[in-house]
């Protein structure tokens, strides 16, 4: 194959970026033994558009094997495709040798890469610096960037897709999305993040290739669902997969105009904004929860409430597991949230101290503000439970309450076995 040459472009602004110095360690490290190497894709992508990376990635034409000679200490991770980790005191560098795409491969290499479907069942074949930039999904993720010259290489004209804030695929679109549908969500999560418009040979090709993510290991689902929704965008992620009907085959019983579900998000992006912890687990009982609503509804009497409602949370988190498979301390703490709604509307004084003292019970109180807020829960007891945490804290951890109307004192009853008090002389 003829070689393909980049546009080189001269970046000196990039020098003056939050660019990691251990980013750049690796790059003169690897090039000092003999490799090609640059940082590449989100790094990149986000240094031009003025943002600051969470992570760097280095490319390069050294095999995992070779990284590990130039760094004894790095890990090699992945089976479907092997990398190295370059471990330093606060931060790893990822490390990946060029790869191309299986198209190059002859027919044989082709049966063995690719299923009955024609998506990619392996992605371990190495290759160039301009073959991988043409395997990567988005031309704004496939750009170089060399710290020693300070300039950007382009293959696929990402920089001028960066100018019109563009998302495009590399590549004839549904071709690229087959190989791998998990393509279609990382173009959710970058459009919603980036605030780009997809390119309308990418929008054609999203609905005629979405149901192949049902063939997507659903372990792999639930990394994509941390991605989109855990990363400061989730309502915009949200509205955008709304487009394309893409909840109606990942989240089956949720619903688009579901306001509790909104407002999850909402919550999520808020959280994340101020740098506060979140949990997926949050977000998935707000998604779940109509469903399990309805279930419970239909199923529940006076005398068995707690038993079905049980059965009906095992059934809704199955449900929903065949296609985002979460972990099980998620689908405890999501178990957990719906059962603590019944006991923070019964304003248990009795339980009071082992409600407060849940470790479920903040995201608990914070799921029934989040229902009276959409008008499904009565804003006064919501209101009532954060009265009582406030005077709770007021007096020390005490397990006060609001008050109550005055009334007769009711007598306490007396024990068995315990002796009759002396008459009062």
């Amino acid at each position: 194959m003829t070689e393909r040459k980049p546009v080189r472009v001269a970046h000196p602004d990039l020098a003056e970026a939050k660019v990691s110095a251990n980013a750049v360690t690796v790059v003169d490290s690897l090039r000092n033994a003999g490799y090609q190497a640059y940082l590449v894709g989100g790094c990149v992508r986000d240094l031009l558009l003025g943002g600051t990376p969470k992570d760097f990635d280095v490319a390069t034409d050294a095999t995992p094997q070779e990284v590990k000679t130039v760094f004894p200490r790095a890990r090699l991770i992945g089976r479907r495709f092997r990398i190295a980790h370059v471990r330093f005191r606060r931060e790893f560098i990822e490390v990946s040798t060029f790869r191309r795409r299986n198209e190059d491969d002859d027919d044989q290499a082709d049966a063995n890469h690719l299923s009955a479907d024609g998506v990619l069942l392996s992605d371990n074949v190495y290759g160039t610096l301009d073959e991988d930039a043409f395997r990567r999904d988005f031309t704004v993720n496939a750009l170089y960037y060399d710290p020693v010259e300070d300039t950007v290489l382009d293959y696929t004209s990402g920089l001028e897709d960066i100018e019109t804030r563009t998302l495009r695929t590399i590549g004839e679109p549904e071709e690229r999305l087959r190989e791998d549908p998990v393509r279609i969500l990382r173009a959710m999560r970058f459009a919603a993040k980036l605030g780009f418009d997809l390119d309308p040979g990418t929008r054609d090709a999203i609905a005629p290739m979405s149901e192949l993510l049902t063939a997507i290991p659903p372990a792999r689902l639930f990394d994509e669902f941390n991605k989109l929704f855990m990363n400061g965008h989730a309502v915009a992620a949200w509205s955008l997969m709304w487009e394309f009907g893409l909840p109606e085959i990942l989240f089956p019983l949720s619903e688009e105009d579901d306001g509790l579900v909104r407002a999850a998000l909402e919550s999520t992006d808020g959280r994340v904004a101020e740098d506060k912890p979140v949990t997926p687990g949050f977000l998935l009982a707000a998604m779940c929860w109509p469903e399990f609503q309805r279930r419970t509804a239909l199923s529940a009497t006076a005398n068995n409430a707690a038993d079905e409602r049980l059965k009906a949370a095992h059934s809704v988190i199955g449900e929903q597991q065949l296609t985002i498979a979460f972990p099980r301390r998620l689908s405890m703490f999501i178990r957990d949230v719906w059962r603590l709604q019944s006991s923070l509307e019964r304003r248990p004084p009795r339980n009071l101290k082992r409600t407060l003292a849940h470790p479920r019970f903040r995201a608990a109180y914070d799921f029934l503000v989040l229902r009276a807020e959409t008008g499904e829960a009565d804003p006064e007891l919501a209101q009532w439970w954060t009265d009582v945490q406030e005077t709770s804290g007021e007096d020390g951890g005490s397990t006060a309450v609001p008050s109550r109307p005055a009334g007769r004192r009711r007598r306490r009853r007396r024990g068995r076995g315990r002796p009759n008090p002396e008459p009062a002389p």
